[in-house]
C-alpha cells in the first residue's frame, strides 16, 4: 500500500525555501499570483517584458508585506533571451522550483481581417513563451536532480472561443495540450505540470470598457460574479504546493461555474 501523507494541512500550502518565477507578473492576474506565492513564503521572480513600472509595483507590494521579490526582464518569445534569463537566475546552482507561465497577449481581431503577423505574434507571446520557459526550467531541474512544479495559465477560451479571439483561443488550446505533453514527458523526473483556465477576471476599468459583457457574465454565471485575480492565484498556489503532489496533467477551471451553464 502507498504510505499516506501525514503532513500538516497548513504546511502543505507553504512554499518557504522555494523560488518561483511568475511570467507576466507586471499585470493584473500575474501580480495576484506573485503576491499569493510570496504570502506562502516563496521568493518570487517577477517577470516583465516591457512594463517595468508594473513589475516594480508588484515587487513593492510584495516587499511591503514582508516578502521577497525581484523583477526580471526578458522577451520570452526569444529562445536566446530565455536561455540568458535562466543562466543568470540559476547561476551558482540556484534553483527555480516553481514556474507560472502567465505571460500573454489578448488582442481582438476578426479572423478575416487578421494578418499573418498578428496571428504569429499572439502564438509567440502565449505559446512559444511557455515552450521556451518550460524547456529551460526542466533542463536546470534535471541537471540538478531536483523536482519542481509548473502551472500554465490557459483560459476557458481554450475550448470555447470568442469572436475576434481566434488567435488567442488557439494559443490557449495549444497551451492545454502542451501541459499534458509535459506532464507525460517530465513526470519521471519529478516535475509536475498543470494548467489553470480562468473565466472572466475583473481588472481596472473592465466594467466601464465592456459593460454589456460583464452584465451578461453576471447574469449567467452560477456563482453570481466575475472572478478576481485572487481566485486564480489560489488555484495556482494549490497546484504548486505539496497538497497537489499527485496531480499532473490536469486543467483546473476557475470560472465560477460558467462551464456548467447549458448552451441549449
Amino acid at each position: 500500500m502507498t504510505k499516506q501523507n501525514s503532513e500538516n494541512p497548513d504546511s502543505m500550502l507553504n512554499l518557504r525555501g522555494q523560488r518561483a518565477l511568475v511570467t507576466g507578473a507586471s499585470g493584473n492576474i500575474g501580480r495576484g499570483i506573485a503576491l499569493r506565492l510570496a504570502d506562502a513564503g516563496a521568493e518570487v521572480l517577477v517577470h516583465f517584458f516591457t512594463d517595468a513600472d508594473g513589475a516594480a509595483r508588484t515587487v513593492d507590494e510584495i516587499s511591503a508585506a514582508g516578502g521577497r521579490a525581484v523583477a526580471v526582464q526578458a522577451n520570452l518569445a526569444s529562445e536566446e533571451e530565455v536561455q540568458r534569463l535562466f543562466a543568470g537566475l540559476c547561476e551558482g546552482g540556484n534553483t527555480i522550483s516553481c514556474v507560472v507561465n502567465n505571460a500573454a497577449a489578448q488582442p481582438v481581431t476578426d479572423l478575416e481581417d487578421m494578418s499573418g503577423e498578428e496571428w504569429r505574434q499572439v502564438l509567440a507571446a502565449n505559446l512559444d513563451s511557455a515552450f521556451h520557459v518550460t524547456q529551460a526550467v526542466a533542463r536546470y531541474l534535471k541537471a540538478q536532480g531536483k523536482s519542481g512544479a509548473v502551472v500554465n495559465i490557459a483560459s476557458i477560451e481554450g475550448s470555447d472561443p470568442a469572436t475576434g479571439h481566434s488567435h488567442y483561443a488557439t494559443s490557449k488550446a495549444g497551451l492545454l495540450m502542451l501541459t499534458r505533453a509535459c506532464a507525460l514527458e517530465y513526470g519521471r523526473d519529478g516535475i509536475r505540470f498543470n494548467s489553470v483556465s480562468p473565466g472572466l477576471i475583473d481588472r481596472d476599468g473592465l466594467s466601464e470598457s465592456w459593460p454589456d459583457g460583464v452584465t451578461r457574465w453576471e447574469d449567467k454565471v452560477p456563482l453570481g460574479r466575475i472572478g478576481a485575480a485572487d481566485d486564480v492565484a489560489n488555484a495556482v498556489l494549490f497546484l504548486l504546493s505539496s497538497a497537489a503532489g499527485w496531480i499532473s496533467g490536469a486543467n483546473l477551471v476557475v470560472d465560477g461555474g460558467m462551464s456548467a451553464v447549458s448552451r441549449w
